[in-house]
């Protein structure tokens, strides 16, 4: 089973710039879609952006509002995530997810979660 590994997060100040990187043991060529889950103290996962096999992005916009970008790299078996404007509301545990078959919705496989703090 692939092992997924973030990277990345810790503390960050207000209105600043947040990368996060995770890190797949095996090939990523044969999942459709990775990408990044979070959740906030007192609240549910919820999706946050995902890259696909066949170059498709896709973000939650109502909680991403325009400020990522996300890339995959199939060679390095990779997914990056770069948001700026960091708001105190983005504090979460980011989740590195793989999905076999679909954008997201049911995980092949997750990562253990990094945490990330938005605080001055």
């Amino acid at each position: 089973q692939v092992q997924l590994v973030e990277s990345g997060g810790g503390l960050v100040q207000p209105g600043g710039l947040l990368r996060l990187s995770c890190a797949a043991s095996g090939s990523i060529a044969s999942f459709y879609s990775m990408g990044w889950y979070r959740q906030g103290v007192g609240k549910q996962r919820e999706f946050f952006a995902a890259a696909t096999s066949d170059g498709i992005r896709r973000f939650n916009e109502e909680s991403v509002k325009g400020r990522a970008i996300i890339s995959r790299n199939n060679i390095n078996n990779t997914v990056s995530l770069l948001m700026d404007d960091l708001r105190p509301k983005d504090t979460a545990v980011y989740y590195c997810y793989l999905d076999r078959y679909r954008v997201f919705g049911d995980p092949s496989a997750w990562g253990r979660g990094i945490k990330v703090t938005v605080s001055s």
